[in-house]
């Protein structure tokens, strides 16, 4: 009997102990889910890597988060000016800071076709300031396109969203897209969901890509030329009667030039309400709203609205995979000196180049 009893006891001590470790392996999991830092690690494109500047610029992620806490301390709104500059660079033709490229006699740049006409110029200042400090610390290793893709992500995090890694390696691109190119690769506001789930596809981004990324609404500013289609001359049904009045009297004509908000709820903090937005009819842009009435990414809004954890991992498994888009990596492509010039058009490296050739050639 002493010896049953004992083994009897021995079983339900084993068998409390694995319920206690089952429990605490589920608490780790939620915590992991739910989490400030998750990384799904996609697959990563060859040529990029998780440490590319460990060696040639081991500060580079550091430089550029510190002085974008200062930036964005100043004004927030930079931070969805600097996610904005992301998507509208890698869509086009890859993520190859095309986009920072000034125009040039072959043809006026990526900035002055419609879709870009309202990116924030302050966006373009402040990545030449990174290119600055990080040329300072590491002499011209950084590509400005790695620095658009860290800028991205710091502008989400420092707004209250994931903290994540994204591999770096990226080269720049030396020409620019075309007026016709830039416009086909930035779909309007006005764009519905079924079209923008077949445009997507092109770049192998699924629906569940499209509403995550779209998320990237719950910060930043629109300007009334970009949904006053969906109050003048009649007002768009799917769109909730107090959220439309509201809108008309920050745009009470369809040419009123006036700026409103992304995200009703929280417009400058990086997190789900754009999704409960989209919930309750007040989604700003019909790319937007569309989400929620188009049946094959309706679920994704409702599931994303309800579990703000779900939403930051797809999140960040989406912008991974868009921060990819035809990548240049290896021998192809630059590393600019100057972002919004190309290498060979760049009289000051040139200067600088020759200048040093003459000085080594004196030794």
């Amino acid at each position: 009997m002493a010896a049953s009893s004992s083994s009897s006891s021995s079983s339900s001590s084993s068998w409390r102990c694995n319920l206690i470790l089952i429990l605490v392996g589920c608490c780790v999991l939620v915590v992991s889910s739910e989490g400030n830092n998750y990384n799904p690690r996609p697959d990563v494109v060859k040529g990029l890597s998780w440490s590319f500047y460990k060696n040639s610029c081991p500060k580079v992620e550091s430089i550029i988060r510190r002085h974008l806490k200062k930036v964005f301390k100043e004004d927030i709104g930079n931070a969805a000016a600097l996610l904005r500059l992301h998507f509208h660079d890698c869509f086009v033709q890859g993520c190859d800071a095309s986009v920072l490229l000034d125009g040039s006699a072959s043809g006026p740049s990526e900035q002055e076709a419609p879709p870009n006409l309202s990116l924030r110029a302050a966006a373009f200042r402040i990545v030449d300031e990174l290119r600055d400090l990080l040329d300072q610390e590491c002499g011209t290793v950084v590509s400005c396109s790695d620095i658009v893709a860290i800028a991205a992500r710091d502008s989400v995090h420092l707004s209250g969203g994931a903290d994540y890694e994204v591999p770096l390696g990226r080269r720049d691109g030396v020409e620019f897209a075309s007026r016709e190119a830039t416009i086909a690769n930035l779909p309007s506001p006005a764009t519905n969901a079924s079209t923008l789930v077949k445009f997507l596809a092109t770049k192998n981004l699924d629906a569940t890509d499209l509403v995550a990324l779209s998320g990237g609404h719950t910060i930043g500013l629109s300007h009334c030329s970009s949904f006053t289609g969906r109050l003048y001359p009649t007002q768009d049904p799917t769109m909730e009667e107090d959220f439309a009045d509201d809108l008309k009297q920050i745009c009470p004509t369809p040419n009123t030039d006036a700026t409103t908000v992304l995200d009703v709820r929280t417009p400058n903090r990086f997190d789900n309400k754009y999704y409960v937005d989209l919930v309750n009819r007040q989604g700003l842009f019909t790319s937007d709203q569309d989400l929620y009435s188009y049946k094959k990414t309706r679920a994704i809004v409702k599931s994303f609205a309800e579990d703000g954890a779900l939403f930051s991992e797809k999140f960040v498994h989406a912008m991974l995979k868009m921060g990819q888009l035809s990548v240049l990596t290896g021998n192809n492509g630059e590393i600019r000196a100057n972002c919004s010039v190309r290498n060979s058009d760049n009289v000051q490296l040139k200067t600088v180049v020759e200048e040093e050739k003459e000085s080594s050639a004196e030794l």
